[in-house]
Formats: structure tokens, sequence, C-alpha cells
């Protein structure tokens, strides 16, 4: 059994919210004791004011990261993942819970951690190898690789203040990829640089863990977590939700209920997706970029509905809308007697790149009381070549070039 790199044993982040005392070491003025008093006047309750100012980022967060594994954080905004690299890399304390790290941690949590602005690249490099305990022999030994991974040859000695956040992270990742740390910890931060950058970040962190040194990794790429990394770990409101397989993670994570505004027991569900005569069930929906997409629905409807709208979603991983199509466009609006339906959706052409995405459903009736039902949402793969890109439109493009003296045509 290989050993462990990260042992993280019931840990905890309290955060203390509002302009309460945040340190019994402040000093207070005349005036902010004045403040307060006259703020405890109007709290009906001393301990409630001071339970809304608690936020526990993390709770109870356990698990463990075996030397040379690869493991993606996954989760929405707010859940704790940055949170959770900052304590590993020690640039903040646990409230509560242990944390066991074998060996040295390189970070790269935000656009310029561990760089001095006033500090030139060359005098930054040094710098951030002497925070991992190298020595500058060995410092000086990387450093030509440091360089040339970066592309910042032009601008060693001009002070990182003035560069590009482009830049910024090229350097900040060669640094932390290339002076061998015994774990390699990386938050989002590499949405900042282009295509062919974050390729050859992926590249070096398959080099890392080849070489028995662990990454930890947090995206919202789920097309990367689940190509790159070996173990996946769900954090939902500052908890781990579930640790383990990939596959089962992300469909965990892309899935949470929805609930129905009128409580009642109506329910929608996916039971079949087709697409270039290739079928699949939920939760994973495989589609062809460019191409048409049927699907079928299971719907139950509780009483009678009318005037209703039959919706499909697909949101990116962050949750942003990039599709959506309303029945009502074309006015149609059906009524529905209590009873169970199956609905079919047919998608003429699914232009969207290559990638993981999100697909939900929702029928949406407006008479009398309100109804909606949405179903769950089922993790749609757009099969292709599966690089990293900008964008998630795809577009049929023909192209041609004709020589300005005539000739022929060439097509392309």
């Amino acid at each position: 059994m290989s050993e462990l790199a990260i042992r993280v044993d019931r840990l905890g982040k309290r955060y203390r919210l509002g302009r309460g005392r945040q340190s019994q070491s402040r000093y207070f003025t005349l005036r902010d004791t004045l403040t307060e008093g006259v703020q405890q006047m109007f709290q009906r309750n001393g301990a409630t004011q001071k339970e809304a100012q608690e936020f526990w980022a993390l709770r109870d967060v356990t698990f463990d990261v075996k030397q040379g594994e690869v493991v993606g954080i996954i989760g929405r905004n707010g859940a704790g993942k940055s949170t959770l690299l900052k304590l590993l890399s020690r640039v903040t304390e646990p409230t509560t819970g242990i944390i066991h790290i074998k060996g040295r941690v390189a970070s790269l949590l935000e656009v310029g951690t561990g760089f001095h602005p006033e500090l030139t690249g060359r005098e930054n490099i040094f710098l951030n190898g002497a925070i991992l305990g190298m020595r500058h022999t060995e410092i000086t030994s990387k450093f030509d690789e440091i360089v040339a991974f970066a592309e910042v040859e032009r601008f060693l000695d001009t002070p990182v203040k003035h560069y590009s956040s482009g830049m910024y992270v090229r350097l900040a990742f060669a640094v932390a990829a290339h002076l061998e740390p015994d774990i390699l910890v990386v938050d989002e931060v590499l949405a900042v640089g282009d295509a062919e950058f974050q390729q050859r970040c992926i590249q070096k962190m398959k080099e890392v863990s080849t070489q028995g040194r662990s990454v930890l990794l947090v995206s919202h790429n789920m097309m990367l977590i689940e190509q790159f990394c070996s173990r996946a770990v769900l954090l939902v409101k500052g908890k781990i939700e579930t640790a383990g397989n990939v596959r089962e993670t992300l469909s965990a994570y892309l899935r949470p209920k929805r609930l129905s505004i009128s409580g009642k027991t109506a329910s929608l569900e996916l039971i079949e997706a087709t697409s270039e005569n290739k079928k699949s069930e939920p939760p994973e929906i495989i589609c062809f970029p460019g191409k048409a997409c049927h699907f079928k629905l299971e719907l139950r409807v509780p009483q009678d509905w009318s005037r209703c709208y039959l919706n499909l979603v697909v949101e990116d991983d962050a949750g942003r809308f990039l599709l959506h199509s309303r029945s009502d466009t074309d006015d149609f609006r059906p009524s529905l007697p209590a009873g169970d339906y199956i609905l079919t959706s047919d998608l003429s052409s699914l232009n969207l790149a290559p990638g993981t995405y999100v697909l939900w459903f929702r029928v949406y009736c407006a008479s009398g009381d309100t109804e909606l039902v949405d179903s769950d949402e089922y993790m749609l793969r757009v099969d292709g070549l599966r690089v990293l890109q900008e964008g998630h439109v795809h577009v049929e493009n023909r192209w041609a070039i004709t020589p300005r003296l005539g000739a022929s045509r060439l097509g392309l």
C-alpha cells in the first residue's frame, strides 16, 4: 500500500462575520467601544449575535491522499474548496482538526501567490525556492527549465508587478512544478492561461504524478477532472458529500435533486437519449457536436395542468446557461390532465464543443396556481476531439483558398 502524502482528520475552519471583535489583541478606541455598546442594546440575545457572526467554511472534513495520487476537489462556488487548499498550504490555520503532510508543498492558489511585486521574476524564482527549503545550487540547476517553460525571458529582470495575469500564472506554475515539491496544490487559477499553456501545465502535472509526487487540483472543468484525476472529493457547504471514484463523484456533483415549487408529487425523469443511432441512459448522456440528439422523458402530473411550457437547459460547470429551449417559442403550450406521459425532445443539431456539461429539463404550467417540476441534473458528454479549448459553441465552417491570379480553387 502506498504511503500517505496527506492525512486530514476532522478538519474545520471557522470565520467570524460582521464587525464584531476579531481578536482579543486588537486595540479598541472609545468610539469602537461605544459603537459596540449601542449595537448590543438592539440585540435581544447576545448568543444569537455571536452565532450569526460565525461561519464554518469547512467542518469535519476527513480524507487521505497517497503518494503519487492525483485528487480533484470539486464543488459549487462557496463549497469550501479554496479554503481547504489554503489550509493544506499553511496559508491559514485550521480551527479544528489535524493535518499531516509528508514532504514539501508547492501551491498555486491565485494569481501572484508567493510573489513579491517589487522583486523581479529572477529574484522571485530564488525566493520561492528558498521558501520551499531548496539550496541555491538546486534552484540554479532548475532555473533554465523554469524560464523556458514560463516563456518570460525578456521580462526576467522586470519587477513582477508589471507582469500581466497570464505572465504571472506562467511563471508561478513553472516555479511550483519545477522545484520538485512532494505535493503540488493547484486552484482554478490555470483558467487564466491560454489553451496551449493549459495543455503544457496538464502534461507537467502528469509528469509530476508519475514521479511519485501528489497533486491536488481544484477545477470547474469536469472533463479535466475526469481525464487527469485518479480520485475526486466533492464538497457541499463545507462538508464532504462523497469521495472516491471520479465518475461516481462527478455524477453526485451534477445531479442534485430539484424540488417542485408546488410541493406536490409531480415528477419528470429522463429515461433515454439517442444520438447518431447510439443510445445512452442517465446519469451520463452522450451526444456529438453538430449532430441531432433525441431525448425521452417520463412525466407524472398529479392534477390537471394547462398552458404548459416544456424546457430543455444545458449549463456549463459554473452554472451558466449555454442552451435554453422553450416549447412556447413554437406556440406549443399543451394542457395536461392528471396522469402519466411520455415526452420527447428532438434537437436537430447540438452545437456544443466537445466537453462535459449539465443537462436538465423543466415543465412549467401557468394556469391557476403555478406548477413547476424539474428533472434531476444529468451529465451531458459531447464526444469529439478531447482537447482543452476556449469557448463552448461548435459551428460547421468550410474554408477555401483561391490564388489571386486564377489557377485552381483549393477546398479545405
